[in-house]
């Protein structure tokens, strides 16, 4: 199949696909962070090809849950009408994917306002489900592709805040210790389980599980 995983610089979900012969391209602002196929530059410069899959990852920073508490205008003013700027410009990004042409099409992004706006996911997916011991709520809106299913369900790693009042994954603790772009671009990241069930659920046949050490 000819791929398109938009949004992407790591080349995680890229190589995947690659690895069982599928002709995968990334496209995304930054440079792409491993050798292969990528495109540099706006993702619409290409999303209108003619692709069979179409993967995208959209910006989330304005769209997750984690950030609503600076929309409140009456104690953020300014900074909070300028953030609701930017959510309404992060919503029309991702209503590029929404209304493609393309047969099958997977949308990515944490759990966020884009479910009522745009409509509920039809799924959410943890790490912890594909052999990677971290929590991290992914919802995946998904057009003419099957549900993703757990590949190696691992018990999640758990770090209770000392105030007794939640938990967190050291994962998304860690990610505090970085500047700002950093940390966004850790937190932005695909893990590898996830990216190989893609590849071989959506992409794959059963004589090429192996690839993948035969979890998906």
């Amino acid at each position: 199949m000819k791929i398109l995983i938009a949004c992407e610089y790591s080349g995680r979900v890229r190589e995947a696909f690659t690895k069982l012969g599928h002709d995968a391209m990334s496209c995304d602002i930054l440079p792409t962070e491993q050798p292969g196929k990528h495109y540099q530059g706006d993702v619409r410069d290409v999303l209108y090809h003619d692709w069979d899959l179409i993967v995208a990852h959209p910006p989330c920073t304005f769209l997750s849950v984690a950030g609503n508490r600076w929309f409140n205008t009456d104690r953020y003013g300014e900074k909070a009408r300028t953030r609701k700027k930017a959510q309404e410009q992060a919503i029309a990004f991702f209503r590029l994917f929404t209304d493609l042409d393309c047969e099958k099409v997977a949308i990515e992004n944490p759990i966020g306002c884009m479910s009522k706006v745009y409509r509920k996911p039809s799924q959410i997916i943890h790490p912890y489900m594909f052999g990677e011991h971290e929590r991290k709520a992914t919802c995946l809106w998904l057009k003419g592709l099957p549900a993703l299913k757990a590949t190696k369900v691992v018990e999640p790693n758990i770090v209770k805040y000392k105030n007794g009042k939640g938990t967190d994954s050291p994962w998304h603790l860690d990610t505090l210790k970085l500047p700002a772009e950093a940390r966004r671009k850790a937190r932005s990241l695909t893990f590898q389980g996830i990216a190989d069930a893609m590849a071989m659920q959506w992409g794959g046949i059963e004589s090429q599980q192996d690839l993948f050490g035969g979890a998906a």
